[in-house]
């Protein structure tokens, strides 16, 4: 049985504790590896190496951190094909999803590139008689990031990026379920030119995040997962004093107006909905087509489309649509819920409940479900199933539609799908959401703009990846100068002039 390991001063480092979490091969439900728990000691240690490290990084001027970056984008495109494996097999997803992800994360790094213009300050001259005032962002110093295991590469590249480019030094806790690509992206950095130490891995649990959360030295915290943890995460963190940025749960809604472009709308849903098992904070899990008329179109459309899914493990080729769930205890919640869904009284108009893969019945396969005439007082309404479920809501009128995104405790994403610019134009301004697609499903800003929800979705001031990550990564210094004249009429230099 393979043992992971931790990333201590740029190399790996056998953990200590004794304590192991498995890590599963989804499609077959073998363990394939056992990833170390740290100790508190162990995280302390990482901590304390961080903090040694930092000094110096946090003194290399931008360009040449940009160039760490720079050399960092030449090394993932070169390692593309090993990271994605590595990626489907701990995750499950396919290679083209995992591709996916690992060029999300990509594009940060590429974006900071860009952190000696992100990181000017302001300067302005002659303030008052003499004086001139300028500012400047420093690094915190020593952060942690403690990231899901949804997207193993793309969420750590979105905060240790930009935390890195600013000049802090790292402490990532990635998910115990899929560490081998952060731990291969550790690799990558410091073969980058990153200096050893200041990028550090440690594998964990509570007592791992917990005493990330209580360090003296950590100065910011980055998390994304579920909304119970955001909202310790970010309690905890911000009452020992530091910044904190904690994203959470989502449960996106899609408007189909009556007028939209039924086949779009179908292949929007399917593809936001089922896409990554529907593992995914941005997928789609309730569509809300506007008067019976439009729901009995769509679900027309949905139901071949739905059934003609193709779910197989990554191994299977591009051409499989979704793999497994990352776990079997992840499976058992997702079929608890449906089954919860139809003891309710929705309908379920596609049902795999009984789904099994010939040669992979012991994988945490979840078959694609559709439900039809939901309620918004059914678990399968209020709960993120994180699993591949769409839920149609319908709504008699436009106002009906809008009120449900707004009424629900998550913000993360929504859209709208309509020919009708007024429409649209009124949705984006009224919805009380973070990320709005208008005939796009998936809204995700890209790497130059920020990422986040509203409501429960988002504990924080300042989002994900964009202007707002080197905001959160850095302070900023306002510097007030005055340098009294010490030259003589004849230009002679008058020292006393200096006491």
């Amino acid at each position: 049985m393979k043992e992971l390991s931790h990333w201590i001063n740029g190399e790996h480092v056998k953990g200590t504790s004794g304590r192991f979490a498995d890590v599963f091969n989804p499609a077959t439900g073998e363990v394939q590896s056992k990833c170390p728990m740290a100790s508190a000691a162990e995280t302390e240690a990482a901590i304390a190496n961080a903090a040694a490290a930092q000094v110096e990084w946090g003194a290399t001027n931008p360009q040449k951190r940009a160039r760490v970056m720079m050399a960092m984008v030449g090394l993932m495109n070169r390692d593309m094909d090993k990271l994605a494996e590595a990626l489907s097999r701990e995750h499950g997803k396919t290679l083209p999803d995992a591709k996916g992800d690992l060029q999300r994360g990509l594009e940060v790094i590429e974006y900071c590139i860009g952190a000696p213009q992100m990181l000017k300050g302001e300067f302005t001259d002659s303030a008052g008689p003499g004086i001139d005032m300028y500012s400047m962002r420093q690094p915190l110093g020593v952060v942690a990031a403690i990231m899901p295991f949804n997207f193993p590469a793309m969420m750590p590249l979105w905060h240790v990026g930009p935390a890195l480019a600013c000049g802090n030094a790292v402490v990532l806790k990635p998910s115990e379920r899929d560490p081998s690509v952060p731990l291969m992206l550790a690799e990558l950095f410091v073969e980058a030119g990153l200096p050893k130490g200041v990028f550090q891995v440690v594998n964990g649990d509570k007592e791992a995040v917990d005493t990330l959360l209580d360090s003296e030295t950590i100065q910011g915290v980055s998390f994304v997962g579920s909304t119970p943890i955001a909202h310790y995460i970010y309690s905890r963190a911000t009452a020992n004093g530091k910044r904190a940025q904690c994203f959470g749960g989502a449960k996106n809604h899609m408007i189909v107006m009556p007028d939209a472009d039924m086949d779009q709308a179908a292949d929007a849903l399917v593809g936001a909905g089922f896409g990554a098992a529907g593992e995914r904070c941005m997928a789609v899990s309730v569509a809300v087509p506007v008067g019976d008329a439009t729901a009995d179109k769509l679900i027309e459309k949905l139901v071949p489309r739905i059934e003609k899914l193709r779910v197989a493990p990554y191994t299977d080729g591009n051409d499989v649509d979704f793999g497994p769930v990352v776990t079997g205890e992840a499976k058992k919640r997702i079929l608890g819920l449906i089954n919860s869904g139809v003891e309710q009284g929705a309908e379920l108009v596609v049902d795999n409940r009984d789904f099994s893969l010939q040669g992979y019945e012991n994988g945490f396969f979840v078959g694609p479900h559709l439900f039809d005439k939901v309620t918004k007082d059914m678990d399968i309404y209020k709960t993120e199933i994180f699993g591949p479920v769409l839920s149609v809501v319908r709504a008699k009128t436009y106002e009906e539609a809008i009120g449900l995104a707004m009424d629900h405790e998550y913000g993360n994403g929504t859209a709208i799908f309509t020919r009708d610019g007024d429409t649209a134009r009124d949705f984006a301004h009224r919805i009380n959401i973070g990320m709005v697609g208008i005939n796009v499903p998936i809204p995700v800003p890209l790497a130059y703009h920020t990422f986040g929800g509203w409501k429960k979705s988002m504990f924080g001031d300042l989002n994900q990846h964009g202007p707002d990550s080197f905001k959160f990564y850095t302070r900023t210094k306002t510097v007030t100068a005055r340098w009294p004249s010490g030259i003589k009429e004849g230009g002679e230099f008058n020292f006393k002039a200096m006491d």
